[in-house]
C-alpha cells in the first residue's frame, strides 16, 4: 500500500481492534495503578460524625456573638474533647469544651472558636477562656457529618486510574478492595542482525538494542506487565520463534524490520497476518499493526529510538489504555509559544522532541538544530513532543504550537 494514511485512521484501526480485558477484584493495597472497571461507592458517610475544623473551643455560638477585643466573652471549660474521642458532654448557657481538629462536635454546640481567638489559647484553657473575636456564625470551623460525600455516593467512576489520590479517596470511603481491569501483558522484540545488548561494546556494523529498554520503562509506564523481552536477527523464522514464546501475550510490540528494505523480518514473516503502512508523520512514517488469530494485537514500529518513542505514545500507549478500561487514553496537551525557529517535513505531522517552559509558556526543539529519529539524545533532553501540523512547513519565534506532555 503506497497512500499514506493519516495518523487518525491508523490510530482508529488500532482502536478498533482492542477489546476491553477482563476484570479480577484485588485489595485496595494491591490496586496501586489499576484502571477501576465499576465504580466506588462510599461504604458510610464522610465525614461520619460533626467534627471540629480547628483546635480551640466548642461553644454556643449564642454565647459568642459579637465578641471582640473590648467586649470579650468568659466561658467555664467543662469537657477536653481530643480526636478519637466518644465523649458528648452537655454543654449549659456560659460553659465550652475545649475541642481538637476532628474531635466530635458536641450536640450542645453550634460553634468553635479558635485557640487563636481567645486571651489564653491552648496555655490557659482547662479552667475558663475567653474569647476576643467572635465565630462568624452557626456553623463556623464545623465538618458537617456526610459533608464530603454520603454512603452509596460514587468517589471514583469506573475508568479511572488508582493513583495515590484516588486510593486515598476510596480508603477515606470506606473500601478495602476494587475491581479493577487486568493489565496487559505485553511483549517487546527488537530485531535487526547488527544490534547487541547494552554494555556490549559494538564491533563494525553493530549498534546497542536501546529499543528494548525503552519499550519497557514505556510499557511500564503504561501500567502494563512486561511479559518478553527478546531480540531477534533479520531472520523471519526468528519471528515465529518469538510469537511462540509470546503466547501469553495481550499485545507484541516489534521495533525495526517493517520498512520497504531487503531484510525486514516482520514484513517478510507477518504481510499475510497484519497490515503494513505509510503513516503521513515524522517520524515513524512505516508502521505495522494487526490482530492475529488467537487475539493477540502486534505493533511493527519503525527501528529508530525517536521513532519508536513516538509511535509508542500516538498508537500503542492508547491502544494499552483502551485495554484496560481508562477513560482518558490520552496524553495532556498545552498550547505553547515557540522560543526557536525549526523546519518541518513537507505533508507530513511532525511530532518533535521539545523542551518546555510551562511559566514561560514556551517550547523549542530539544536538542540543537532539531532532533532526527536517530537522535536517541534527543529523547534524553525531551519532556514532550511538538506536534506541528503537515500543512506547516517553519515554525518560527512566537507561533502557537500543540505539545503533547510526557512524564
Amino acid at each position: 500500500m503506497t497512500e499514506l494514511r493519516t495518523v487518525e485512521q491508523h490510530r482508529d484501526r488500532v482502536l478498533a481492534a482492542v477489546s476491553l480485558l477482563p476484570a479480577e477484584r484485588v485489595a485496595l493495597a494491591d490496586a496501586a495503578g489499576r484502571t477501576l472497571a465499576e465504580p466506588v461507592l462510599a461504604a458510610h458517610d464522610l465525614p461520619g460524625f460533626d467534627n471540629s475544623s480547628m483546635d480551640g473551643f466548642a461553644v454556643r455560638f449564642s454565647d459568642v456573638a459579637g465578641a471582640d477585643a473590648e467586649n470579650p466573652a468568659t466561658l467555664r471549660v467543662v469537657a477536653d474533647l481530643p480526636a478519637g474521642t466518644t465523649d458528648d458532654p452537655a454543654l449549659a448557657p456560659g460553659e465550652a469544651a475545649r475541642i481538637m481538629t476532628g474531635a466530635p462536635v458536641p450536640a450542645m454546640s453550634d460553634a468553635i472558636v479558635p485557640f487563636e481567638d481567645t486571651a489564653g489559647g491552648l496555655a490557659d484553657s482547662l479552667g475558663t477562656v475567653t474569647v476576643r473575636r467572635s465565630p462568624a456564625g452557626e456553623g463556623a470551623f464545623i465538618r458537617r457529618r456526610g459533608g464530603d460525600t454520603r454512603a452509596g455516593d460514587t468517589v471514583l467512576s469506573a475508568g479511572e486510574r488508582l493513583g495515590p489520590f484516588a486510593l486515598a479517596a476510596a480508603a477515606a470511603a470506606g473500601v478495602d478492595a476494587v475491581s479493577v481491569t487486568r493489565r496487559p501483558r505485553v511483549a517487546v522484540v527488537s530485531t535487526g542482525s547488527e544490534l547487541v545488548a547494552p554494555g556490549t561494546a559494538p564491533g563494525r556494523g553493530q549498534t546497542p538494542d536501546s529499543n528494548a529498554t525503552l519499550l519497557a520503562a514505556l510499557v511500564d509506564g503504561a501500567d502494563a506487565d512486561l511479559e518478553l523481552v527478546d531480540r531477534v536477527g533479520d531472520d523471519p523464522a526468528g519471528i515465529e520463534t518469538v510469537l511462540d514464546r509470546a503466547s501469553r501475550a495481550d499485545v507484541v510490540v516489534f521495533t525495526g524490520g517493517v520498512s520497504a528494505g531487503a531484510y525486514e523480518p516482520v514484513r517478510l514473516a507477518l504481510s499475510d497476518r497484519i497490515a503494513f503502512e505509510k503513516v503521513s508523520m515524522q517520524p515513524g512514517k512505516p508502521q505495522a499493526f494487526g490482530a492475529l488469530p488467537d487475539g493477540r494485537l502486534v505493533f511493527g514500529l519503525p527501528g529508530n529510538p525517536v521513532s519508536v518513542a513516538v509511535s509508542f505514545e500516538v498508537f500503542v500507549r492508547p491502544a494499552l489504555l483502551a485495554l484496560q478500561g481508562r477513560a482518558v487514553i490520552d496524553r495532556r496537551l498545552a498550547r505553547l509559544t515557540a522560543s526557536e525557529t525549526w523546519t518541518t517535513p513537507p505533508g507530513r505531522r511532525q511530532y518533535l522532541p521539545a523542551a518546555v517552559d510551562l511559566v514561560a509558556g514556551t517550547v523549542r526543539p530539544a536538542t540543537a538544530g532539531g532532533s532526527g529519529s536517530h537522535l536517541a539524545a534527543s529523547l534524553a533532553r525531551a519532556e514532550a513532543f511538538a506536534i506541528v501540523p503537515a500543512e506547516v512547513s517553519t515554525v518560527s519565534v512566537g507561533d502557537v504550537v500543540d505539545v503533547m506532555l510526557i512524564p
